[in-house]
């Protein structure tokens, strides 16, 4: 970093930094998606779905963080045994189901909060708009480009809303970094490069659990790469036009050297780098491994398994309508976790190298380096807003429940546009990879696709 780069970046932080972490949570009057518009009445909740992420983020943050607007009125879960034991972990008083239809039928909430199994999300977020509520659902949207289909037909016939909760939206550096690409920072936009590094603990996490299977999550090209597919289609303001991928399982699966069903009892636990003891967790614990006699699910499943059938490294090449193009790639056994950005346009360049799952403290601040076609550097410091990714998540949960009608200035709120749109990219892809065709995504839905200026 040259002399004048660090004083760039001390004048920022000197300058903006303090100001810059306040005026990103101010909402100027915007046209927003709304799922509740009465707020002297408590929103009633029911949750489906009581995994890890449900009890998490949905289920206990919303119940203590919320309780002034929300009340629970009902959970469903198919496990009973992990259906009381969420009870309990989000400190709740409401009846429970194991037959969603008639939670719906009884409890009558107002919103109902998806965070079942990626394949059958579709299910319940039907369930609720043919009820006639708002639906919450955790991403992916669904697994396959029918299941898409059969949720904008339902949500058009019911005029109810859907929202998929896209945390990362909400996290001031990609806030900032749409932000710039609005005001022109790069001039126009022609092509980006986008990879994303999982590693050898997240990344290998999904091929412990369900994710591991095509049936159940639609692979990583659908339940993690949506994340990604969607900033992507946020920050490039167009929809995805045609879509060409590679991908394979190389590394886990059945080209480990050794494998086990569980990692708990393996014979191998003492030489396999994987091994991870789940028993040192007592929440996983009680919510999988109390409740494995109802369902058989294995939260701490070998990562070696036979009957892995997902890829683990991807490529994929993206064409827009506005002829934006874009590579990315995600891989699931790098010694870091992160990604590294780079939007091109006629005037310059924005670069962002993201590390997460770092220590809190040092990553307190992200940055966003602003260079010119020129040479002219200018390095833009981002804090975070506090919370989980990137501090999305508070953000995105004070838009659902504590003022669902506050304005929407950056169109972070995610509709089933939105949530097709992200997953649809995922769906071109996977298929790409099965036929060694590309993939247009007209050809997977009755969306029309616009060139600019997508409404949510």
């Amino acid at each position: 970093m040259t002399k004048d780069q660090k004083q760039s970046r001390r004048d920022f932080i000197a300058t903006t930094g303090s100001l810059l972490a306040g005026s990103l949570f101010i909402h100027p009057v915007a046209e927003a998606l709304t799922i509740w518009d009465n707020p002297s009445q408590k929103m009633k909740l029911a949750l489906v779905g009581t995994g890890v992420r449900g009890l998490g983020m949905f289920g206990r943050d919303v119940m203590r963080t919320y309780r002034d607007q929300v009340e629970f009125v009902g959970l469903s879960d198919i496990n009973e045994g992990r259906l009381a034991y969420a009870k309990e972990y989000i400190g709740v008083d409401c009846p429970t189901f194991l037959d969603a239809d008639e939670m719906l039928a009884q409890a009558k909430p107002d919103v109902l909060i998806v965070t079942t199994m990626d394949s059958t999300h579709h299910e319940y977020i039907i369930k609720g708009l043919n009820s006639g509520i708002n639906v919450i659902s955790e991403k992916p949207m669904t697994t396959d480009e029918f299941k898409c289909q059969a949720i904008l037909d339902a949500e058009r016939k019911s005029g109810k809303k859907l929202i998929v909760t896209f945390n990362y939206r909400y996290s001031p550096h990609r806030q900032k970094l749409y932000e710039l690409l609005r005001d022109g920072a790069i001039g126009d936009l022609t092509s980006v490069d986008f990879h994303w590094y999982l590693d050898v603990y997240h990344g290998a996490d999904y091929f412990r659990r369900w994710h591991r299977k095509k049936e159940y999550g639609g692979t990583l090209l659908v339940h993690k790469s949506t994340h990604h597919f969607d900033l992507l289609n946020w920050w490039i303001d167009s929809d995805p036009e045609e879509v060409f991928a590679y991908g394979k399982l190389e590394f886990y699966g059945k080209n480990g050297p050794f494998r086990g069903t569980t990692c708990r009892g393996c014979v191998h636990a003492d030489t396999c780098d994987f091994h991870w003891d789940i028993t040192k967790s007592e929440h996983l614990m009680k919510l999988y491994v109390e409740n494995e006699k109802y369902d058989g699910y294995h939260r701490d499943g070998c990562v070696f398994r036979e009957d892995i059938d997902i890829y683990d490294k991807m490529a994929v090449q993206i064409k827009y309508k506005n002829d934006v193009q874009v590579s990315y790639s995600l891989t699931t056994y790098s010694p870091y976790e992160g990604y590294r950005i780079a939007f091109n346009g006629t005037k310059g360049r924005l670069e962002a190298w993201i590390k997460e799952r770092q220590p809190w403290e040092e990553e307190a601040q992200d940055e966003i380096h602003l260079t010119d076609n020129f040479g002219d550097r200018e390095i833009i410091v981002i804090p975070h807003g506090g919370g989980g990714h990137g501090g999305g998540d508070t953000r995105l949960k004070d838009k659902l429940f504590k003022d669902p009608s506050m304005a929407d200035p950056y169109r972070q709120s995610a509709g089933s546009r939105d949530g097709a749109m992200s997953i649809l990219v995922g769906v071109a892809a996977r298929n790409s990879i099965e036929t060694g065709k590309p993939v247009k995504i007209s050809d997977l839905t009755d969306i029309e696709l616009e060139k600019t200026g997508r409404g949510a």
